[in-house]
Parts: C-alpha cells; sequence; structure tokens
C-alpha cells in the first residue's frame, strides 16, 4: 500500500511515517520547514518527502492520504486530494485501525510532559523485556526514534488534545481507546481551538469515558482541573500520585536539584531514583510513568532501578553544545509554566551561574496573546531575558519585556539576537533557549559565533 502522509515533518506524523514503513507500506509525505530531529529520522528511515503542497506529488495516486491536523482547506494539495475523490484518513484514525487495535495502549496525557512521561514509560517496557510499541511526540535518546511497532501486547502513545484534522475537529486522543491512561496535568491551552478551560476538560472527560471499568487512571492529585474533570464521571479505578506526601503515591527529593529522589506508597519509602536529569516536575513525570508500569506488572523497585540508565529527550533540556565555558541549551517549553519548571531545574543544578534565558513565544496560544499577562513571572529565575519577536506574533512583546525590567531586551533579527547573545555569554553561563520550532537555526548560530566562526 502506499501511504501519502501531509504535513509528514510534525512528530505525531513523522511518527506515523515511520509506523507504516515498519508495517511494510511504501510511504512518502509533504511538510514545510522540515527541520531536525525529525528530518533526520525521516532520512535514516528512507522515505521521500517533498516540501511544499504542489498537488502534482499525487501522481501516481497513493492507496490512501494521511491528513495532519496542520492542513486546512486552501491548501492547494489538500483541494486535491478532495477533488480527486482520493482515499484519506486522519493520523490518530490511521494510527488506531492499523495498530491500536487489540493492543493493550498506555496513553499519556496532560498540558506538560507528555512527551517526557510517554518516552519514560517506553523505556520502562522495554528494559523490562516486553517490547512496547511507542508513538510519541518527541525522540527519546534511548531509542533514536519517535515511534516503533513493537510486539504485542503493550503500546505507549503520547495522547494530545489537540483536535484531529480539518474533518474530525474531537481531540486525537479520543480515538485511543486506552487501557491505562495517564493524566499529568491539567491547564488553559491551545487558545487556537478551545475557549476556555471547560471546553478543554470536556475533552479530557471524553478519554475518561474510554477507559474500560479494568483499566486504570493514574492522575495527578496535585491539579485541580483534572479533579473538576473527574466530578463529571469517573467508572475506572483511580490512582494518584504527586508532591504532596500525603497522596497515594509521591516523590520526595534527596537532592535539591531532583537528581535523586523517593518514591513513596502510603508515606513510606518504597523505592529510589538516582537519574540524568532534573526538576521536581520530571521527577512527576517519572512516578506517573512508574505507575504506568506498574499496571503491566513492572514493579516500582525494579522500575526505580532501571531509570538510572534512561537517557532523556531530545530538545527536552537538552545540550546542544559547551562553547568557551558558555553551555546552551534546546528546551521545547511553550507555556508559562512549562517555562518556569524548566528554570527551576536548571537552577537548581547551576546553583548562582547565570541564566540566559531566550524565547520565542511561537505557538499558536502564544501567538493569540493568552499567556502575555503571565509570561514575564514564568521567567523570574533568569538573569537577563532575551525575547525574539517573530513577525507572525499577533501581538506587542514589549509589555511582556517592560514586565521583566532591565533584565530583558527585546529582538526583531535571529541572526542579530546570536550576535548579542555572543557578546553577552561568558565563561559559566548557561543560555536556555526556548521555542516549540526550530528557532531559525540560533542554537547552531550562537555555537558558531562563540567558537569565533
Amino acid at each position: 500500500m502506499h501511504v501519502h502522509i501531509l504535513g509528514i515533518a510534525g512528530t505525531f506524523m513523522g511518527g506515523i511515517a515511520a509506523l507504516a514503513k515498519a508495517m511494510g507500506h511504501r510511504v512518502t509525505g509533504a511538510d514545510r520547514n522540515v527541520y531536525p530531529p525529525m528530518s533526520h529520522q525521516l532520512s535514516a528511515l528512507g522515505i521521500e518527502y517533498s516540501e511544499g503542497w504542489d498537488p502534482a506529488q499525487l501522481e501516481p495516486a497513493p492507496d490512501v492520504v494521511v491528513i495532519g491536523n496542520v492542513m486546512s482547506r486552501g491548501n492547494p494539495l489538500l483541494e486535491a486530494v478532495l477533488n480527486r475523490g482520493l482515499p484519506y484518513t486522519s493520523g490518530p484514525e490511521w494510527l488506531a485501525a492499523h495498530v491500536l487495535a487489540g493492543r493493550w495502549v498506555i496513553a499519556v496525557a496532560g498540558t506538560h510532559g507528555k512527551t517526557t512521561t510517554s518516552s519514560l514509560t517506553a523505556y520502562l517496557l522495554d528494559r523490562a523485556g516486553l517490547d512496547p510499541g511507542f508513538l510519541i511526540g518527541g525522540i527519546a535518546s534511548d531509542f533514536g526514534v519517535s515511534a516503533r511497532l513493537g510486539s504485542a501486547p503493550f503500546f505507549v502513545v503520547e495522547a494530545d488534545e489537540y483536535d484531529t484534522a480539518f474533518f474530525d475537529k474531537r481531540a486525537k486522543f479520543v480515538h485511543y481507546r486506552p487501557r491505562t491512561a495517564v493524566l499529568n496535568n491539567l491547564e488553559y491551552d491551545h487558545a487556537d481551538i478551545y475557549p476556555d478551560m471547560a471546553s478543554i476538560r470536556r475533552q479530557f472527560h471524553h478519554l475518561v469515558r474510554t477507559v474500560p471499568g479494568d483499566g486504570a487512571l493514574i492522575v495527578n492529585g496535585g491539579a485541580p482541573e483534572l479533579e473538576r474533570t473527574l466530578e463529571e464521571g469517573v467508572w475506572t479505578p483511580v490512582t494518584r500520585f504527586g508532591r504532596d506526601v500525603a497522596l497515594p503515591f509521591a516523590v520526595q527529593a534527596r537532592q535539591g536539584d531532583w537528581s535523586s529522589f523517593d518514591v513513596l506508597e502510603a508515606g513510606e519509602p518504597v523505592a529510589r531514583v538516582d537519574w540524568n536529569l532534573l526538576g521536581a516536575h520530571n521527577a512527576e513525570n517519572a512516578l506517573a510513568a512508574l505507575l504506568a508500569a506498574r499496571h503491566t506488572g513492572v514493579s516500582l523497585p525494579v522500575g526505580a532501578g532501571l531509570l538510572a540508565g534512561f537517557g532523556g529527550v531530545k530538545r527536552r533540556l537538552e545540550v546542544r553544545g559547551a562553547v568557551r565555558g558558555v553551555t546552551v541549551y534546546d528546551d521545547f517549553a511553550h507555556h508559562p509554566t512549562a517555562i518556569a519548571t524548566t528554570l527551576e531545574a536548571l537552577r537548581a543544578r547551576v546553583g548562582a551561574a547565570r541564566i540566559l534565558a531566550v524565547l520565542e513565544p511561537r505557538s499558536n496560544t502564544m501567538k493569540l496573546g493568552a499567556h502575555r499577562e503571565t509570561l514575564a513571572g514564568s521567567l523570574a529565575l533568569a538573569d537577563r531575558v532575551f525575547l525574539y519577536a517573530p513577525p507572525t506574533l499577533g501581538w506587542d512583546l514589549a509589555e511582556v519585556a517592560a514586565g521583566i525590567g532591565a533584565r530583558a531586551e527585546l529582538h526583531g533579527s535571529i541572526d542579530a539576537l546570536a550576535g548579542r547573545l555572543a557578546e553577552v555569554a561568558g565563561h559559566g553561563d548557561h543560555v536556555l533557549i526556548m521555542s516549540n520550532g526550530g528557532f531559525g537555526g540560533l542554537h547552531e548560530a550562537l555555537l558558531r559565533r562563540l567558537a569565533g566562526g
């Protein structure tokens, strides 16, 4: 079968491409602004893709077109699919029908931490010898790919609440029918789709409705909006976790940066984790993954011991390089809570060393200005803040810079920003670059300038 994927460079659709390739299908696709790490994954798999939306790529006609949610009416390639009457489906529908059917699905949902928790869960099952399949919205260092078929029964999927496709406005995760569902947290996001918090809760409750009675709901007990969601009805046993030691399962730091922590059950330590990740938020992610793995039969002590080898996820506080004593990080943080927790984790590790935070407000929610009032506060732990205002930003980022004060600078050119950072950064500094896109190659440009290139 020839599967042609529109939006193939997105992390989810790129994962669909990898799974279809592993199943023996001929896979091609199209996208724009293709950048690492997904461009590397597609090339490594030998998957051909076109940059742009030329309808000529539909000749000869594929057997099915899998349409990503970035595609909207008016796109010439999408219009050609419809006009020619070609068979089409969405990514979540294709995944559910061709991969998830008949498998024990472990779905990880929430506003933050989905990629890391999904990667951790897949890693635990893999190291326990269970050979899970997975589809994750990022690339875990231990696997080198975002998706794998694995063998039955277990399949881990990052369960996104974004809409499915131009013709299906339900959240992606309602297609997955999990037996084990992790609900990490819940905050307002995706302002381009959801008008208010109630509409997002409704989607999460749709997910809750699909989990069978003999399944498991693993829920962050410190998330009020998740509790409000469950109040609408729950038919599955709930296991609550978090940092509050009064919860049935909790984490407790042994080191200030959370590189070592205890796992508590009913207030008593039952396992210890010593690992390479930082931050209380990642300790919570680890506990969620440990509990998901526990539902499949991996005990907490065994799972905790396995986490020492976890290599992390690309673009999650990932060190991109160190030149002349300046360490440059890449992080996907695109929501004020994620920005604050990332800075908190880095601050706990580097102590009094200077942190230069660099932010591109690139997500649709950021572009709509939904977080403009909380953005300045989320950057409080940075010593210097460099804000990049992309041409597509629909509001004035200067008001955020003003809220930060003298620590902040506002830039409209990536090249000028790279030059300024190279000028300001000194030995012992940590440059944290945050964007949910490629940031125009800023990381590489800065490292070159630091090296004198």
